[in-house]
């Protein structure tokens, strides 16, 4: 501004809910998988690593499927939710999965967990995550409370989780200063259902990036082609002021309009349809409103949040996660693979509209002969000034020194990702 064990008992409920087993509750244990032989983390690259959890394995209660996983008819659970921001004792039914336990290559200080799901009308999902290391696990660690709509619950992150081991920073699980290091982790999620309900909620991907602190040396050599893909130019600042109870308004939504340019250039988004239930037929690029709205955290009272607009993108068909980057060659693999990157920045940037920023979110469509990035940044006064390109030393030191280098990975259902740096841990 997120993993397995060989049984696993019902979730602890957070606060505001509470739960009760269905009887004859069936609990599904796999084998546990073999321990991955895992690429070495050099010393003097950045540790970072990106997994997404095997839903064929791992322990479960009410859920079926190895991918999608889905509600079943048995092993549910029966509970109320307290909405902190609408209804309170709304009733559900729920099922959860764990993953299996995730081996890291290096000790890791932060977590940001994705998920690509589907949550029909009066259904949603949560995601915890637990880590290990030095001989302890953590607890789980709520990571989001999730919905595509916002008529059943309100999405949201949780606050006040901060323990001995660490807290989560809205999207962010961060260990604390003086915890034991840690080096494996774990996902779980939660389905729900309305009990008047048939619907059920689909996770089709589970993945989280861990990372460790490191020292860039910039700038970066460009040994690559110039390459411009076409995306769609939109300014937040022409949507200032509209619907100030997301955010105060359009000019704050520089991800979901970061979001909303990916979608069209993949040839997605909302439909005519859900653009004239929201925001109307009186907005222009309403799109960007539509975003604004479906990514919103009602905890972070914010829109940017990360995970959460990559969740939004893949409601359309799509799929998509977050991680950080190494380096812009590593970027510049995806440029080359047609997939635009959202990426966070924060510090001084020169000719930035604002100058210095705290925190914000703009796309990543190329690099010219210079390699320097060519960007389409939504803090612009007009759409077609969004199109502009940044010093690629001054941009690193923003991106990879501001953000350790987050970005949005957006694409096409199906579509082969570029390979992996070699030598390294994976972090796509």
């Amino acid at each position: 501004m997120l993993l397995a064990a060989a049984c696993v008992s019902a979730p602890t409920p957070p606060t505001g809910e509470t739960n009760t087993p269905i009887p004859s509750e069936v609990v599904s244990t796999s084998t546990p998988a073999p321990t991955p032989t895992l690429v070495p983390q050099p010393a003097n690259a950045p540790a970072v690593s990106f997994a997404r959890a095997d839903l064929s394995r791992g322990s479960s209660s009410g859920v079926t499927g190895t991918g999608p996983l889905g509600l079943g008819s048995r092993g549910l659970t029966e509970g109320t939710y307290d909405d902190p921001y609408g209804a309170r004792g709304i009733d559900f039914r729920s099922g959860s999965w764990t993953s299996d336990w995730v081996p890291v290559a290096f000790p890791f200080d932060e977590l940001v967990a994705s998920w690509n799901a589907e949550t029909p009308l009066s259904t949603w999902i949560r995601l915890e995550m637990q880590a290990r290391g030095t001989g302890r696990e953590t607890k789980f660690y709520t990571m989001m409370t999730w919905a595509s709509g916002d008529t059943d619950i309100h999405r949201t992150s949780t606050s006040g989780q901060k323990d001995a081991d660490g807290d989560v920073n809205i999207d962010t699980f961060k260990r604390a200063a003086a915890a034991p290091p840690l080096d494996a982790y774990r996902l779980r999620v939660t389905l729900y259902q309305r009990p008047s309900s048939m619907a059920s909620p689909y996770v089709r991907m589970l993945g989280a990036m861990v990372s460790a602190p490191f020292k860039y040396e910039m700038p970066s050599a460009f040994d690559g082609n110039a390459i411009d893909l076409q995306v769609p130019a939109l300014s937040q600042e022409e949507h200032k002021g509209e619907f100030p109870e997301y955010d105060g308004g359009g000019e704050a939504w520089c991800s979901p309009t970061s979001t909303a340019m990916v979608l069209g250039a993949l040839g997605g988004g909302p439909s005519d349809d859900d653009l004239q239930a929201f925001p109307g037929p009186d907005y222009d690029d309403a799109q960007v409103d539509y975003a604004a709205r479906y990514s919103y955290d009602w905890n972070y009272k914010g829109a940017g949040n990360w995970p959460a607009n990559v969740a939004y993108a893949t409601r359309f068909g799509f799929e998509g996660f977050v991680t950080r980057l190494r380096s812009l060659s590593e970027a510049q693999r995806f440029i080359s693979a047609s997939i635009p990157l959202v990426a966070s920045i924060n510090g001084d940037l020169p000719g930035f509209l604002f100058g210095k920023t705290n925190g914000h979110l703009l796309v990543i469509r190329g690099f010219d002969t210079n390699g320097d990035v060519i960007t389409n940044d939504p803090a612009a006064k007009t759409n077609p000034e969004a199109r502009k390109v940044y010093g690629r030393a001054d941009f690193e030191r923003v991106w990879l020194g501001g953000s350790g280098g987050i970005v949005y990975v957006i694409y096409p259902k199906g579509k082969a990702l570029p390979p992996n740096a070699p030598g390294l841990p994976p972090n796509w």
